[in-house]
């Protein structure tokens, strides 16, 4: 991946910054979007003080003319691009009965339309130079959690537009990467959104005994490079979705039983 030029939306926290730092030691040039700028400009600096090559984007996934205009900056500093990382996403925490459709809608243009927008802009240079377009989906795109009904819906969907994309790029020679991770170490739960939109602030699960993110970007980075199709993280994700798939009538109570553990949802 030396010399690679790298878009990493949501690059500025969580698997997405461990991602621009991981691919960043490889000798890749880096390219990271997010919506905050000062978390944006920290960690630009920490990359350029590893001698990382990076520029940062402030750019919402969700708007066409902001992934546009990631696309014509990277091409203005870097000349190419090579890979995309759709690693921008949200979660939620509420009951489908309980929670508010807006909520869904929101969670579906970041985690969905998101990866389409940045996509649909990104492809024609990704074929030219035969790259890779990545999404980092969940094991939630596999096995439906009750309790993050918009959150597995928008994983659903964006591994079924990877799955479709796979194929149409087979005679182009592009690779594409479903990637799943099980739990990791990341502020995605902490940023969850409950029943009315809030955010919520912490985390339902103990964070300590999750793969971490930095170890969650190796295997991502090795899956890129060696052009894998799919990547399920962890034993228990993969134990997840065999079981799933033989059993699922004793997997719906497993994960709810799984869910209720975090206590009472928002």
């Amino acid at each position: 991946m030396k010399d690679k030029v790298v878009i990493i939306t949501g690059g500025n926290s969580g698997i997405g910054k461990a991602l621009a730092f991981e691919f960043g030691a490889q000798g890749s040039k880096i390219v990271i979007t997010g919506r905050n700028q000062q978390a944006l400009a920290e960690t630009e600096n920490e990359l350029k003080a590893k001698n990382i090559a990076v520029l940062s984007i402030q750019a919402d996934v969700t708007q066409m003319a902001d992934n546009q205009r990631m696309v014509t900056e990277t091409l203005a500093h870097f000349g190419k691009i090579d890979v995309l990382i759709n690693n921008a996403g949200i979660s939620m925490r509420a009951f489908f009965e309980e929670v508010e459709v807006e909520v869904i809608r929101q969670v579906m243009e970041i985690n969905f339309f998101g990866a389409i927008y940045a996509t649909k802009c990104c492809l024609p240079h990704i074929i030219k130079q035969k790259g890779s377009v990545i999404g980092i989906s969940s094991i939630a795109g596999y096995r439906g959690l009750p309790a993050r009904v918009g959150y597995s819906g928008s994983k659903f969907a964006l591994q079924g537009f990877l799955e479709s994309l796979r194929a149409e790029m087979l005679e182009k020679d592009v690779h594409v990467l479903t990637a799943c991770p099980y739990y990791t170490t990341s502020n995605i739960r902490f940023r969850s959104l409950t029943k009315d939109g809030s955010i919520q602030n912490d985390s339902p699960r103990d964070e300590k005994d999750m793969m971490s993110a930095e170890e969650c970007a190796r295997q991502i980075y090795n899956a890129t490079v060696k052009r894998k199709k799919i990547l399920i993280l962890t034993f228990m994700g993969k134990l997840t979705v065999f079981l799933n798939k033989l059993f699922p009538s004793f997997m719906d109570k497993m994960v709810m039983n799984f869910i209720k553990k975090e206590g009472k949802t928002k």
